[in-house]
C-alpha cells in the first residue's frame, strides 16, 4: 500500500511540474528515463502518461523485447522493453544488469496512434536544453529514431529517442518472433 501512495505522489509531482512548465512557458523538453543502465530522453510532446508496471499479460510468439499487454485506464497497451528493443538494433547499447522490479511504463502520446508503452527502469525527472553542456548529432549508422546525444554538467550522456519516428519504425511495429 505504501508503494502505491509513493507512486501516486511521484505521478502527482511530475504532473504538477509539467502543468507549471506549460503555464509558465518554461522550455522543458524531455522526460529523462533510465533503462538497462542507459540514459534516454523522451520528448514531452510525444510522451503520454506514466504508470507503475501493472499486471503484464504475455503474448506468445512475440519478440523478446515485446513484454506483453497491459490494461491502463481501460485501454489495452503493448509494452516494449526500451533497453531490449534498442539493444537489438544497436549492439553497443546492450542492456546492463537485470530488470528493476519496480519499473514504470511511459505511454506514447495518443496523437501518434499507437497504443504502446515503453518499459523503463527509473524516471529521472524533466530536462530542458539549458541543462546540458553539449550535444552531438547521431552517427549515420544508428537507427533513425535516435536523436541527438546530450551530455549534462556531470558528464553523463543522454540519448534522445524520437518517439514519433519510433512509432513508425518497421521493426518496432513488427512484434512477431521469427519462428525457425
Amino acid at each position: 500500500m505504501a508503494k502505491r501512495v509513493a507512486i501516486r505522489e511521484l505521478q502527482a509531482r511530475l504532473a504538477s511540474r509539467l502543468q507549471a512548465a506549460r503555464d509558465e512557458g518554461l522550455s522543458v523538453s524531455w522526460l529523462a528515463v533510465r533503462s538497462g543502465g542507459h540514459n534516454y530522453l523522451l520528448p514531452l510532446a510525444q510522451s503520454g502518461e506514466i504508470f507503475p508496471i501493472g499486471s503484464l499479460q504475455p503474448v506468445p510468439y512475440a519478440r523478446p523485447w515485446f513484454r506483453g499487454v497491459v490494461n491502463l485506464r481501460g485501454g489495452l497497451y503493448g509494452v516494449v522493453d526500451l533497453s531490449d528493443f534498442v539493444a537489438e538494433g544497436v549492439a553497443a547499447l546492450a542492456p546492463s544488469g537485470s530488470p528493476v522490479p519496480e519499473a514504470f511504463v511511459v505511454t506514447l502520446n495518443a496523437t501518434l496512434n499507437v497504443n504502446c508503452a515503453l518499459l523503463v527502469d527509473v524516471l529521472a525527472g524533466l530536462r530542458h536544453a539549458d541543462g546540458f553542456a553539449s550535444a552531438k548529432a547521431p552517427a549515420a549508422e544508428l537507427p533513425p529514431y535516435f536523436g541527438n546525444c546530450f551530455t549534462d554538467a556531470a558528464g553523463e550522456s543522454w540519448q534522445e529517442i524520437n518517439l514519433q519516428t519510433l512509432a513508425q519504425f518497421p521493426r518496432f511495429l513488427n512484434i512477431t518472433a521469427q519462428v525457425t
